[in-house]
């Protein structure tokens, strides 16, 4: 959830606009008894499952599983996040909306970073200077500089300051955004004899820049701090200007550098992004997500960039996305190689990509020589660990594949995967596993739900008063709640939860206080007893962690028994296909089970 508008302002807007309106908009949708319904627009299907209720203002596709309310569709159609779909409701309706105070500091440092941007720009464009002729020699021409806003910051010390001081721009916002620095008083500018790529967000907002140094400076990039509008672990560089070729396109292609990004663009390859010089992280892959789940990993042939692709497949594969690695030939970045090979040099290249796991198995392959027994019992070791993660499916083909390439017979391989999930391994001992398992159970039956409305659950199971606790103990977690919104079921529990999105979106923090002074007293009374019962003595996020492990096992258990008493009513003479498709999903579901420790 957007945090730069309060709860009362989202339910104003939301009172003010019709889902069937919204809706209707982009899907036909014809009245069925209470409801609307429509063909759904985010699936492809001949058969109309997409239901739109008036009543309740949500949709739900019985197809895909898609649902939510007004601002969620906007969201999900145009691919935007949730502070852009509520500004292009309020829009397309003439409604006016208000942020809060957190909001308006935001734009007011996005009014000065765009001011900062366009004073490199005419620094870079008006005059004759170093920044442009090294970025000519680079071979970036005029048009490309012009559509990602390149600038230069002078050699002076104080250009960009005295600019902004004869605005009356405070000192303290120039500080924190990173265009100026201090010593013993005195100001000076961060940006000097740099070339200098603004960073801009999907919104189109000047959030940062990153300074690329021309000669010897170090360091040789320089990027704006972390501040109220730049963090690197939540954005990602060209995603503004590329979002669209990458829906397009289907798939992104992730690089290192704002180089490597500009000259592909430039070249022709334009569905391309890149991290803002740092690993990629959780929250840079669900922003990727937004535009597709195929990503191609671009990254330098040295070890460091080896090593990056690795950090940056597990990454990726752990939110779901299909990744696979392009290896740039001749030790050359992108950059280079597009310079001299072209676009369908450049696009062969990604027609050889390897999927991931075939990459991991050339990363383990490089460290043993497998025309020796010795080398081939390693890497058979080695990858047996790999493989006993994935799927039955996908471990099977690269079984036999192992196989072929070793001339090792399938079934050792198989027995080494086993013998790496058993006693004598470094697995877990058998009582470790049992305690676990009755762990599990325990779990299981205290947050098992005897009914399916929602609405009827009204205490705190121990998973919730876990899990609230641990945001009490930690606000920021808050965030992390956002993506599994649906681990709170009771009425308690959301209320609580409502209460805390509020009061972070508005203060960024929390006491439990605040929250037990907006409740009714028997609320009050219950809320505090549940909390009273746990103790958190790990770190707060593994325990968080923990808890949304053991509610995903409670769901996958839950799918386990369904699909096993479906496939035991199946006619196996009428029913081959479903029984197919059923039994491949049962293996799926017991094997995530497995890889979360909920069964060995």
């Amino acid at each position: 959830m957007g945090l730069s508008f309060s709860n009362s302002t989202i339910e104003d807007l939301k009172s003010q606009i019709n889902i069937v309106d919204v809706v209707g908009r982009v899907v036909t949708l014809k009245r069925a008894g209470a409801n609307h319904k429509g063909v759904c627009p985010f699936h492809n299907e001949k058969t109309p499952s997409f239901v739109v209720s008036e009543q309740k203002q949500i949709f739900t596709c019985f197809g895909c599983g898609a649902t939510g309310d007004a601002i969620g569709f906007v969201m999900k159609y145009y691919n935007l996040d949730f502070n852009e779909a509520v500004e292009r409701l309020a829009n397309e309706y003439g409604i006016t909306i208000k942020r809060n105070h957190f909001g308006e500091d935001r734009e007011k440092y996005y009014e000065i970073n765009k001011e900062a941007a366009r004073f490199f720009y005419r620094a870079f464009t008006e005059q004759k200077n170093a920044g442009y002729t090294y970025m000519r020699n680079r071979g970036i021409s005029d048009a490309t500089l012009k559509k990602f806003g390149i600038g230069y910051a002078d050699e002076k010390w104080d250009s960009l300051y005295n600019y902004f001081k004869e605005k009356g721009i405070e000192e303290k916002i120039l500080l924190e955004l990173g265009l100026i620095s201090e010593s013993k008083g005195k100001y000076y500018d961060k940006f000097r004899n740099r070339v200098m790529f603004p960073i801009i967000n999907t919104s189109g907002k000047v959030i940062g820049f990153g300074g690329r140094a021309i000669g010897d400076d170090t360091p040789k990039y320089l990027n704006s701090p972390e501040n109220k509008v730049f963090q690197k672990k939540n954005n990602l560089y060209a995603l503004n200007t590329t979002k669209q070729d990458i829906g397009k396109e289907g798939y992104a292609i992730l690089v290192e550098g704002y180089m490597d990004a500009i000259s592909l663009f430039q070249g022709g390859v334009r569905n391309v992004i890149a991290s803002l010089g740092t690993a990629l992280t959780e929250n840079q892959t669900k922003l990727i997500k937004r535009y597709t789940r195929q990503v191609i990993l671009s990254y330098d042939a040295d070890s460091a960039g080896q090593n990056a692709a690795m950090r940056g497949i597990e990454i990726l594969t752990k939110e779901g996305c299909k990744v696979r690695v392009l290896h740039v030939t001749d030790g050359k970045d992108p950059d280079e190689y597009i310079k001299k090979n072209g676009r369908d040099g450049f696009l062969a290249l990604i027609d050889e990509a390897l999927p991931h796991i075939d990459y991991k198995l050339n990363f383990i392959k490089k460290d043993v020589d497998i025309t020796t027994e010795e080398g081939k019992i390693d890497f058979v070791k080695s990858a047996a660990k790999l493989l006993a993660n994935l799927s039955p499916v996908e471990a099977d083909v690269y079984i036999k594949k192992i196989a072929k390439e070793l001339k090792i017979a399938e079934g050792a391989i198989k027995m080494e995967i086993l013998g790496n999930n058993t006693v004598g391994h470094n697995g877990p001992s058998s009582s470790n596993r049992q305690d676990r398992q009755r762990e599990m159970e325990g779990n299981a039956l205290r947050g098992k739900r005897a009914i399916k409305d929602e609405s009827d659950i009204k205490e705190i199971n121990l998973l919730e008063a876990n899990l609230l606790k641990t945001l009490l103990m930690s606000p920021i977690l808050t965030e992390k709640l956002l993506d599994y919104d649906e681990v709170i079921a009771s009425q308690l529990g959301r209320k609580v939860v409502d209460i805390l999105f509020e009061l972070y979106g508005l203060h960024g923090d929390f006491h439990l206080e605040q929250v037990l002074d907006r409740l009714d007293p028997e609320e009050s009374e219950s809320l505090q007893k549940s909390l009273d019962g746990i103790v958190i003595c790990a770190n707060e996020e593994q325990v968080f962690e923990e808890c949304i492990n053991t509610w995903r096992c409670n769901q996958l258990a839950e799918r386990e028994q369904d699909l096993i008493l479906r496939l035991s009513l199946a006619d196996e003479e009428n029913n081959e296909d479903a029984i197919n498709q059923l039994t491949m999903e049962l293996m799926k579901v017991q094997n995530e089970i497995k890889v979360r420790g909920g069964r060995t």
